[in-house]
């Protein structure tokens, strides 16, 4: 009943609504959600309220503002403009602190970062830049965090390098596992050891580790040679090669540097030792010292003849 009272004037009439609408139980009743909006724009509409100076033009600048950003919004252009209007207002990003990084370039790092100068930190995608620096070469693990107002903090983690792996013409520093880093340039990386072959990068950790348990011969290596995927070479840095067999390698090691102590072997004129067989150790002398040792041996059968003539 308060409802249908509210549109009767003091004389028990109905009182005109909007555009002459009646709010009584004769005419049409609003819901209760319409029925102040509706009100105020009857007043507005009857002159009982009075707008403020500007309104129009503050409601038609509201209106093309509301133009605008519908357009943008459906355009798929809302980013672009968020990020223009907030790098203006103090958010554009102006530092950036990294930190954790040593064979990574910090310059690789910022290009991966996408800045332009006007980047807003309110728009900024911390999530895909952290994306895009973790799949730089080194990195291994990268957060990328925001600062509020202007800075990011970008932290990383890098893979450890073990080894350079030499296949064909190419080298290449490898992780323990064998999986691929970055190719070899030089530098810092010339003291790690040298694997050689097909699946010595994968292979060569244990057995790296296996031969570095003899720092007498470990400290003479220059570089570990895989073999058809079974067994190991050793190539000295005096240019010998010591061929292991595929099994019992602890034993061929012990027994060679056995030799090395009683005679000197590896610092001989020799090409290489050869200890695949369990029965015998081959050793093959270098071209010059195979041809001393032809003329040696020409030299003495041709003094046995002669002394054998002269008995005769």
């Amino acid at each position: 009943m308060s409802a249908l009272r509210s549109g009767r004037n003091r004389a028990g009439g109905t009182r005109s609504g909007l555009f002459g609408f009646s709010y009584s139980a004769e005419g049409y009743v609003l819901p209760r959600l319409l029925r102040r909006p509706a009100r105020l724009f009857a007043r507005l509409t009857e002159g009982d309220i009075t707008p403020p100076r500007y309104s129009a033009t503050i409601m038609t600048a509201a209106f093309f503002a509301a133009t605008g950003l519908y357009g943008a919004y459906m355009g798929g252009r809302m980013p672009e403009l968020v990020q223009s209007v907030t790098a203006r207002t103090g958010f554009a990003v102006d530092q950036v602190r990294v930190t954790g990084h040593r064979e990574t370039s910090e310059i690789d790092i910022l290009e991966r970062l996408e800045l332009d100068g006007w980047t807003s930190l309110i728009g900024f995608d911390a999530e895909a830049a952290r994306a895009r620096v973790a799949s730089l070469p080194w990195v291994e693990v990268a957060s990328v965090r925001k600062v509020y107002p202007n800075a990011l903090e970008v932290q990383i983690e890098e893979r450890k390098p073990f080894a350079i792996w030499q296949h064909g013409r190419e080298l290449a520093v490898v992780e323990a596992s064998g999986r691929v880093i970055a190719p070899f340039n030089g530098g810092r990386h010339m003291a790690l050891p040298l694997v050689i072959g097909q699946g010595a990068a994968e292979a060569g950790q244990e057995f790296v580790k296996k031969v570095k348990a003899y720092p007498e011969l470990a400290a003479r290596v220059k570089g570990y040679i895989r073999v058809a995927e079974r067994r190991w070479d050793l190539r000295l840095e005096n240019g010998v090669t010591v061929k292991l067999p595929e099994h019992g390698e602890d034993e061929a090691i012990n027994e060679l540097l056995a030799m090395d102590r009683d005679n000197a072997l590896l610092s001989r004129d020799i090409a290489a030792v050869d200890l695949r067989f369990s029965d015998r150790v081959v050793v093959q002398l270098t071209p010059e010292a195979a041809e001393r040792r032809a003329e040696a041996v020409a030299a003495m059968t041709k003094g046995r003849k002669a002394r054998s003539e002269k008995r005769i």
